[in-house]
């Protein structure tokens, strides 16, 4: 495995342990080496190969144990799927949030406890509004707010689907922070976690889809346009 260049270091660690893995360097259930070793193959820091297996077990190719190690869990290549999905248009891409968003509000509100309650509402407060400024730090925000409701579904399919495709996810929260798109405000949010605490599945799934009404509306117009 070649050493990398320091451009873009976790983005090349992925591609370079992804080709590898469909390769067959190592075969389906063999166990990858260690942080230290891969740190030295690519000549990139343990917290780029942490990211990089990270990035791999989200898209499937990999799996932690803990205690024990990172497992090889599929050498097909599975960016395919997602490689497409990010061709299809923009409104495609809010459709697919919205079906699962709204399916996991539905189950978030059968299942939701206080707990779950304050952890959402902790991590909206964290999010706060856009203003401006460090826009990467806020879609990390939002990202972080919008995976807890898909975890309190407790249903370990749609938090699958969601890390999956939380590359196409952040694109659609990054599209509502330009011009063209409405960002969904604070009180679209709170709506959200106010109908996922009633215990109400019919009214957490039209909080979402009155959440991402606006959005679907605005591209709708510019499409027509």
């Amino acid at each position: 495995m070649r050493s990398l260049s320091k451009t873009n270091l976790a983005d090349t660690a992925v591609e370079a342990i992804r080709t590898e893995i469909l390769r067959q360097r190592w075969t389906i259930g063999e166990k990858l080496p260690n942080e230290a070793a891969l740190s030295a193959m690519l000549s990139v820091s343990r917290g780029t190969v942490r990211e990089a297996v990270r990035v791999l077990v989200s898209q499937g190719y990999l799996e932690t144990r803990q205690g024990s190690g990172t497992y090889v869990l599929s050498t097909a290549d599975t960016s395919r799927p997602l490689t497409m999905a990010r061709r299809a248009g923009l409104r495609d891409q809010f459709e697919a949030r919205l079906a699962l968003d709204a399916q996991a509000a539905r189950l978030a509100a059968l299942r939701q406890t206080p707990a779950i309650i304050a952890r959402l509402r902790a991590l909206l407060t964290e999010r706060g509004n856009y203003e401006g400024g460090d826009k990467t730090a806020f879609i990390a925000r939002d990202l972080a707010f919008h995976q807890a409701v898909i975890a309190a579904s407790g249903n370990s399919v749609l938090v699958g689907m969601f890390d999956f495709f939380s590359a196409l996810i952040t694109e659609t929260i990054e599209a509502t922070l330009g011009e063209d798109l409405p960002e969904p405000d604070m009180a679209a949010h709170a709506a959200i976690v106010d109908a996922i605490e009633s215990g109400d599945p019919d009214a957490a799934d039209a909080a979402v889809r009155r959440f991402m009404a606006p959005v679907l509306s605005a591209l709708d117009r510019l499409l027509m346009s």
